[in-house]
């Protein structure tokens, strides 16, 4: 298969991420001698700067892990809990896409003082130092911050905190973007740590600004949790991905029940057809049981049970698409992945949101910080097992994997923005590289496809048999059979699906080689 990008092989460090401004910073902390983690806390504070329509310091991030000399993983859960007002009966005309009350506590500032504190080696402020400069000096529009402003104008325009973003909406190419609000925030963490943004003047600005919608005390309790990921076997790999709330479950069944199929030995549309089924059957058993695990006990391990797993997949027919029938919170799809490994070994797949373009659209007065909309991804039913209520963290699209080798070596790093879509391609990522031994550029750079479910009655709501949407770069032949199989194709453009994956392989010798995919402004570098 020929590719658009050639694969960046790295020997002592590297890493791929969705801007390059956020890759040459990163590629410097690393040259400096800072570890996987110290790189990433400066590629997420850069991306923050100068991709804000997808993520910022007022939204969550999550990332996995890896220690190459204990051959140990870590998942870093940074998913920001409801603010104390934050009840069903808050909204009777349902939960709004914008404004301070659509918007959980920031979880991303908090996570990289937690990773930091276990994996760190240069100090926080020489970490915030690139994205200071980028913040306070300016950077240059690009063309992806253009598409975003030509899209999102009428935004822009209806929001006026949004111009603490300093992006007019007649921007052009090469102008200078400042943003010296954010410039001061990000010193007051430089200077103070976790508590310059979830105490002093900051903390004072956000609750001021949103009404004592969000309290101090709010801001005080929030905590990222650091646990063991998740874990799967698929062929002779585990695969270890993020715990609820994230839906990284989704990531490990769909992997589990595709398991036990020779995908390698089947033709395209077959092989398509039978990861389009898991699909669907992971997804209903998220809607069945995802939510805060500190709210309510989720039995991860019954699902990922061998009886469980191969019950399920009899449910699969071979060579007919089911009906799913499955609502699903209509999901932003506006997120930034990126994955770095270092000169121990050590790696980190990173992933952050601020949820929808722009998340909240809300500022709080003086800060520069752009907050989500991630309490939209709650559901008001009270029988739900995601259910909004205060301090409860929403089940969570965000999710990062890694793989192992059986004996504990890391072997991939990868993942993807996308909303739903992430679980899908990753899935699709790990059967391109492990299935199909796809180099980890052909991987990115393969035709995808994406099961949506359409449109339902309720308007942050997606339910029905769904729409399989594939890139027109594959066989028509494909198509075809996946139709004569029941699945409602729609062909979309040849780069047209939702996601910009970032993977990383480490060779046979112990070398890095980087895909980075060309659906983004991204790309892959090393030293």
């Amino acid at each position: 298969m020929q590719t658009h990008r050639g694969i960046v092989v790295a020997g002592r460090a590297g890493v791929a991420a969705s801007q390059p401004l956020a890759v040459s910073a990163a590629l410097q902390i690393l040259a400096r001698g800072g570890s996987c983690i110290d790189a990433a806390i400066t590629a997420s504070a850069v991306l923050s700067v100068v991709e804000p329509w997808n993520s910022h310091l007022g939204g969550d991030a999550f990332c996995i892990h890896h220690h190459a000399a204990s051959r140990t993983n870590m998942a870093f859960n940074g998913s920001g809990e409801a603010p104390h007002g934050a009840t069903s009966d808050a909204f009777p005309g349902g939960i709004p896409l914008h404004g301070h009350q659509s918007a959980t506590i920031p979880g991303l500032v908090s996570t990289w003082f937690a990773a930091h504190a276990l994996h760190g080696r240069l100090p926080i402020a020489t970490l915030l130092a690139p994205a200071i400069t980028y913040a306070r000096d300016g950077f240059p529009a690009g063309p992806t911050l253009l598409k975003k402003v030509r899209d999102h104008r009428a935004l822009l325009s209806a929001h006026a905190s949004l111009d603490s973003l300093g992006i007019p909406v007649n921007v052009s190419l090469g102008d200078i973007i400042r943003q010296p609000e954010l410039a001061t925030t990000l010193e007051d963490i430089a200077q103070n740590g976790r508590a310059g943004f979830y105490g002093g003047r900051v903390a004072n600005l956000i609750v001021e600004t949103s009404g004592g919608w969000f309290s101090h005390d709010d801001l005080a309790r929030h905590k990222t949790r650091i646990l063991p990921p998740l874990a799967g076997r698929y062929r002779d790999l585990i695969v270890h991905g993020q715990p609820p709330p994230s839906q990284g479950m989704v990531l490990i069944e769909e992997l589990l029940l595709a398991d036990g199929y020779p995908l390698a030995d089947l033709p395209d549309a077959q092989r398509t057809h039978l990861l389009v089924e898991a699909k669907k059957l992971a997804f209903t058993d998220r809607n069945r049981f995802l939510g805060d695990p500190e709210w309510r006990d989720i039995a991860v391990e019954q699902l990922f049970d061998t009886m469980y797993i191969s019950r399920r997949r009899a449910e699969i027919d071979p060579f007919l698409a089911a009906g799913t029938h499955i609502a699903l919170p209509n999901e932003g799809s506006d997120t930034t992945y990126f994955v770095i490994v270092d000169d121990a070994g050590d790696a980190t797949s990173w992933i952050q949101s601020i949820f929808h373009n722009f998340g909240s659209a809300w500022m709080p007065a003086g800060t520069g910080v752009l907050f989500n909309n991630r309490l939209t991804g709650f559901s008001l039913d009270q029988m739900s097992p995601n259910c909004i209520a205060p301090g409860k963290r929403p089940a969570h699209t965000l999710n990062a994997w890694l793989a192992t080798h059986l004996d504990g070596r890391l072997a991939y790093v990868g993942g993807t923005p996308g909303g739903h879509v992430q679980v899908q391609t990753n899935l699709q990522l790990l059967v391109s590289a492990v299935d199909l031994k796809m180099d980890v550029q052909q991987a990115v750079e393969a035709p995808r496809w994406q099961h949506l479910s359409t449109a339902g009655a309720l308007s942050n709501e997606e339910t029905g048999d769904g729409i399989l949407e594939i890139e027109n770069r594959v066989d028509e032949s494909i198509v075809t059979a996946l139709k004569e199989r029941g699945h409602d194709v729609r062909l979309i453009g040849p780069w047209a699906h939702g996601s910009a994956a970032q993977l990383m392989q480490v060779l046979p010798d112990g070398a890095y080689a980087f895909g980075s995919d060309p659906r983004c402004d991204g790309q892959a570098a090393g030293i």
